[in-house]
């Protein structure tokens, strides 16, 4: 079994909040707009971070990283992209079963077509009205189970999940 921690977002704060929430984690994966490389630096202590290039990430740091990551955890392949909207792959067709995003900074967890995507929201400055949130996705062999949680209080109330 793992458990996958699902930030994006960030935009250069990282809220004690989704450490908290994020400790345990076997990986995590970042969905782009990091903002600071000291966000992948803290990450990093809790577990393995794979992150992707965010619109806003055009620092010298973040050119390391690349628009697109594919990870496998057992038999279950994961996709990660900042934007949703530039998804250049059938991700069904190419055997991916989870497509993680961020930059709408909306949370989501929908299971389309036999594809489950997941966008963790924004766990760094507030946009608009939308929550404070991180992920995680649970696999346990083929099975998927996936939330995202609200980190403004303590309990981490869930957001979305499937």
């Amino acid at each position: 079994m793992y458990r996958i921690g699902l930030i994006s977002d960030t935009h250069g704060l990282l809220r004690p909040q989704a450490l908290d929430f994020l400790r345990g984690c076997d990986a995590i994966v970042h969905g782009g707009d990091i903002g600071h490389v000291d966000v992948l630096d803290a990450l990093a202590a809790l577990a393995p971070v794979t992150a992707v290039r965010g619109n806003n990430d055009s620092a010298p740091w973040a050119e390391r990283l690349r628009e697109t990551e594919t990870l496998c955890f057992g038999s279950v392949s994961l996709h990660a992209i900042h934007d949703l909207a530039r998804l250049d792959i059938d991700p069904a067709a190419a055997g991916v079963r989870v497509v993680v995003s961020g930059h709408s900074h909306k949370p989501l967890v929908q299971a389309r077509g036999g594809v489950l995507y997941i966008n963790p929201g924004s766990a760094g400055p507030r946009r608009f009205t939308l929550p404070i949130a991180a992920g995680e996705l649970v696999i346990d062999g083929a099975a998927l189970r996936a939330r995202v949680v609200g980190l403004e209080n303590s309990a981490f109330p869930t957001l979305a999940s499937a």
